[in-house]
């Protein structure tokens, strides 16, 4: 089994330890994802802004780089959607329509491939802190990835979780929609932030880190504490834990 990781620009270039986490977590169960070093943006932010041309010529480099993968994972629920526009972009390319079917086939995101494909629900994390949960759009409304976070968070020995009100606003980032409308997208993350204090949750845990850049920019600007972590890091570490505290048992 090729397993593969689509890394996405922000985990790439800003969040690299969301990857390096994410490799070292699926080692535990023998399982080494390739990394197609030609792999690029998928696409979404030309595809959005209305640059169809320059999103399909993204879109032809990610299906070339994953055509020999028998699945591909990625950390983010947003970037895993978009490939399932490619099938859509490519209809007056019978050729590139039918790889790009094929791609969307096997294209899943973490934790929706480590339930339902893998069926590992409880990794034997320990991770004694009280944590929320904030499900991005793409992710959940889109991509359909609802149940899967919250059976791996429920699974974790020690967590104490918090529901975050209204969690599924939206959190204002929408990638060129900050950009664009820069004062409704504010408006929108402080409510969420407004949120997220009334939990009093000391970590806040997402699947997209466009969204948890976005709140952890509002947090940082209140001088908030709250700790913001993509699952996969919460869930290495509380492995990590874990092994910790049976070397010091033992």
């Amino acid at each position: 089994m090729k397993v593969s990781l689509f890394i996405t620009c922000l985990s790439d270039a800003i969040y690299p330890r969301v990857g390096e986490t994410m490799m070292r977590l699926f080692a535990n169960y023998g399982i080494v994802l390739e990394f197609p070093n030609v792999q690029t943006c998928c696409g979404q932010p030309a595809y959005n802004s209305g640059y169809w041309e320059e999103a399909k010529a993204a879109a032809k480099t990610i299906i070339s780089a994953f055509a020999d993968s028998d699945f591909v994972i990625t950390p983010s629920g947003s970037c895993a959607h978009m490939v399932h526009h490619y099938v859509e972009m490519f209809k007056d390319e019978p050729q590139w329509q039918e790889q790009a079917r094929k791609l969307q086939g096997k294209m899943f995101e973490f934790s929706q491939f480590l339930v339902g494909v893998l069926g590992i629900k409880d990794l034997g994390a320990h991770f004694p802190h009280k944590v929320t949960y904030h499900p991005s759009c793409h992710g959940s409304r889109l991509l359909g990835v609802k149940s899967e976070p919250m059976e791996l968070l429920r699974n974790v020995r020690g967590l104490e979780f918090v529901p975050l009100p209204f969690a599924e606003d939206c959190c204002g980032f929408g990638g060129t929609f900050a950009i664009k409308m820069a004062d409704i997208s504010g408006a929108m993350v402080s409510e969420k932030v407004d949120h997220l204090i009334e939990t009093e949750a000391e970590v806040l845990v997402g699947l997209d880190m466009g969204c948890l850049m976005n709140i952890a920019g509002n947090l940082r600007y209140r001088n908030q504490p709250v700790r913001v972590m993509h699952l996969v890091e919460l869930l290495y570490e509380g492995v990590s834990n874990s092994n910790e505290h049976a070397a010091n048992g033992a």
